[in-house]
């Protein structure tokens, strides 16, 4: 993650699933200096215990904006291209729909993020029918039919899809 927000020089980054602030932190630590990190969480629990984690690390408050809810009610609300990564590890079945968000949200050239896209193998498994995994192969199959993705799937961990934006058609 780190590398990744590096590699675009991230000032701005969006994150759909708060946690206890670990990805935060390796987004936050390769983002630039005066980057901010825009975290998203339905739980209030997991962003107190986030919070603790960035301020751990030596992370000035101001670097973090944690806002509780749910990202497809929250999302409508940001700025379009206004963010150069959005990383999304929340509610499987709202991948769809974050990637249109993402999509709008993203400037050229800027970095949809999508984790645990292998699903522990159960996304190649076509007798696989659960919501979560049908989700997450829709919008595996969205990324890669939409010429204004450029994807790329890592197999890191349960999968990484990492998509950059050409532009908008």
């Amino acid at each position: 993650m780190r590398l990744l927000a590096a590699s675009v020089s991230a000032q701005a980054v969006v994150e759909v699933g708060t946690g206890a602030g670990v990805s935060g932190a390796a987004l936050l630590s390769g983002m630039t200096s005066a980057g901010v990190l825009t975290s998203i969480d339905v739980e209030a629990e997991h962003q107190r215990v986030a919070r603790d984690t960035f301020t751990a690390l030596g992370y000035d408050h101001t670097r973090t904006r944690l806002i509780a809810g749910r990202a497809l009610d929250v999302l409508p609300r940001l700025s379009d291209a206004a963010y150069d990564i959005v990383f999304v590890d929340g509610d499987k079945t709202e991948y769809p729909a974050i990637l249109t968000q993402a999509k709008r949200l993203l400037r050229v050239g800027g970095l949809a993020i999508f984790d645990n896209v292998l699903w522990s193998g159960r996304v190649a498994d076509p007798a696989e029918r659960d919501p979560e995994t049908v989700a997450l192969r829709d919008t595996a199959a969205a990324v890669r039919d939409d010429d204004d993705w450029m994807p790329v799937l890592l197999t890191i961990g349960d999968g990484l899809l990492v998509a950059s934006l050409r532009g908008r058609s």
